[in-house]
């Protein structure tokens, strides 16, 4: 049984992130906003209404990195703090106050963009041959050129970034802060339960009984949030439809697939294949989940059970680290070190605790290492998470170190190759170790397929045909009240699951589970980076160092290189649907194998 989740106050230290590694206090973190916001205004003092020559360009750019790097520091160390525990008043205070200030700063600097934009165009092109660090930010402005808006215009909106942010933040507080889910009973006996409870245990419960009550009680009270989140969700997306209107984008898809670099084709073409192509294979894996646990029928909220649910590998944090550095040490010495240092300098938050964010993610501030937030739950399958989000460090921890802040910023579309490869790394490190044991085999390959590529090409697949529905509407000008939000989702499940998967009532509340609806168009890039990463993962068992030497060139790369490039370099192409079919064959080869070794 799931236990009751602990206070912050009481986990650990040795459980949670260190982001004294960011600033060793709150006041110190106050005096670099302050620095950062003297350096504001003395960059508007110095540059503005005077970006008129190369020279003077790239000294302001110099000096905008500084501001960049600081304030990059600070965001971070203020959003951390508040993402492992939302109950924390004086973690959202800080968080505030900060965020005030310094999009006082970004909005008093938006004066370098217009101008550079305004400048004339031989003088852009000589900055752009003269420049140390600017060179991809410099390219940006140019192309962004036909979407600007004034000045005036501009920096209102940057002053408007919090509010513009307010529905993300007021659906995270609902749904970490304000939603508190009653103990559920099954067979007399009592259970709690919470949003981490659920999404971290229950949803993998080998007890039916217990499983099946616990996605009715969790969805009992999504429902009771469920017009509050839809109308934080509609501002959201109504806001992202004004902005692309007044930015001059024939779409809200164009709008928000912009700084990403990515083509609408490369967009749709993700989501209709594997809608078509993948719903096959795991149609047939649904009826092996059914068959492998004896379940009297195969319903939604069956779908993340293990195959064999006797053979759960058990794994603790310390055990954890061996898996890990085995299981990668085909990146290398410089990568294993970066490992290490992950465990020995806490970058690790492993805590359970009330409040803290769902799921897990990594974030990166400028050199400044990693965080990664994830909840341990001494399973096999939180290695491949943490693998998953070490790969993120390790793709930060190489760019951040060989480019300027201004060439960090990579798009969506391949950002999470370098984390999905990991996952992919460790499965062919223990399908290895596995020797003869046919059980332990399948059960990485079960692995590779609930965790993976479930995840990724299921779990964020299927929201993003979601996303792509409420977009189009949106884009018609239409609202999407929460009975639409629900058809719509409910809508997709049935077009992938057909009559395979028993749609339990309560899932057509999945849209309000996910903060990547927040993000832009995110959710599709997960099966899209994981593409690139299975062919490299082919790449490297065929070819060896070469094709590791490859990747790491490419992550060192950051955004010097579109989605397409990055792709390039690290042998892979993205233009065609070759690559993606492939991918669906290669899972589908993976349930192939599963079934045989069931017999």
């Amino acid at each position: 049984m799931a236990e009751t989740l602990k206070k912050r106050s009481e986990i650990s230290e040795n459980l949670k992130w260190d982001t004294s590694l960011i600033f060793a206090s709150k006041e110190e973190m106050f005096k670099k906003l302050d620095e950062c916001m003297e350096l504001s205004e003395s960059i508007e003092k110095k540059y503005k209404g005077k970006l008129t020559s190369k020279k003077i360009i790239n000294e302001c750019l110099e000096e905008y990195a500084k501001f960049l790097e600081g304030i990059d520091h600070v965001s971070n160390y203020t959003s951390l703090n508040v993402s492992v525990d939302y109950t924390d008043a004086d973690a959202q205070n800080t968080d505030s106050v900060a965020t005030s200030r310094y999009m006082e700063g970004y909005s008093r600097l938006s004066f370098i963009d217009s101008e550079i934009a305004d400048a004339p165009m031989d003088v852009i092109k000589e900055a752009l041959e003269i420049t140390a660090i600017g060179k991809t930010y410099l390219e940006d402005v140019l192309r962004g050129k036909p979407h600007r808006l004034s000045a005036e215009t501009e920096a209102a909106f940057i002053s408007l970034s919090e509010s513009f942010e307010a529905p993300y933040r007021l659906y995270e507080q609902t749904k970490l802060a304000d939603m508190k889910f009653p103990d559920f009973e099954v067979n007399g006996v009592k259970h709690p339960l919470g949003y981490s409870l659920f999404e971290d245990n229950y949803e993998y419960e080998k007890d039916t009984d217990i499983r099946r009550a616990a996605f009715k009680a969790f969805s009992d009270k999504l429902k009771d949030y469920m017009y509050t989140t839809a109308a934080e969700y509609g501002a959201h997306v109504r806001t992202e439809k004004i902005r692309s209107k007044l930015e001059k984008f024939d779409s809200v898809f164009d709008y928000l697939l912009f700084n990403q670099k990515v083509t609408r084709q490369m967009y749709d073409r993700q989501i209709d294949l594997i809608m078509e192509k993948l719903s096959p294979h795991m149609r047939k894996y649904a009826r092996l989940l059914k068959k492998a646990n004896n379940l009297d029928k195969m319903t939604y909220a069956d779908l993340k059970i293990a195959l064999d649910s006797e053979y759960d590998p058990k794994v603790t944090i310390e055990e954890s680290k061996k898996y890990i550095l085995d299981g990668l040490s085909i990146m290398g010495p410089e990568y294993q070190a970066m490992l290490k240092e992950a465990y020995e300098k806490r970058w690790i938050d492993f805590a359970q605790n009330i409040g803290k964010s769902t799921g897990g993610f990594c974030a990166s501030p400028y050199r400044k290492g990693s965080f990664i937030l994830l909840s341990w739950n001494d399973r096999m399958s939180d290695v491949f998470t943490l693998a998953h989000e070490l790969g993120h460090a390790g793709h930060f921890y190489s760019c951040n170190k060989t480019q300027s802040i201004f060439d960090t910023n990579v798009s969506q579309y391949v950002v999470e190759a370098p984390s999905t490869i990991n996952e992919l790394l460790m499965a062919e490190y223990l399908k290895k170790k596995s020797g003869d044991d046919k059980r332990f085999r399948r059960w990485v390959l079960s692995a590779q397929i609930s965790n993976t590529y479930y995840h990724n090409f299921v779990t964020h697949l299927l929201e993003a045909a979601y996303q792509r529905e409420v977009y189009r509407i949106v884009d018609k000008g239409e609202a999407v009240p929460a009975e639409k939000l629900n058809e719509i989702f409910r809508g997709v499940l049935e077009k992938f699951w057909g009559d395979d998967v028993e749609l339990t009532d309560g899932c057509e509340l999945t849209w309000m589970r996910q903060p990547h609806y927040y993000m832009g168009l995110y959710s599709y890039s997960y099966s899209a980076s994981l593409t690139i990463a299975t062919q490299v993962m082919k790449r490297i068992l065929g070819e060896g160092q070469s094709a590791v030497e490859d990747w790491k060139k490419t992550l060192a790369a950051g955004c010097t290189v579109d989605p397409i490039g990055f792709a390039k370099m690290a042998g892979v192409d993205v233009t065609t649907d070759a690559a993606l079919l492939d991918t669906i064959d290669y899972i589908g080869g993976i349930i192939d194998e599963i079934e045989t070794l069931m017999d």
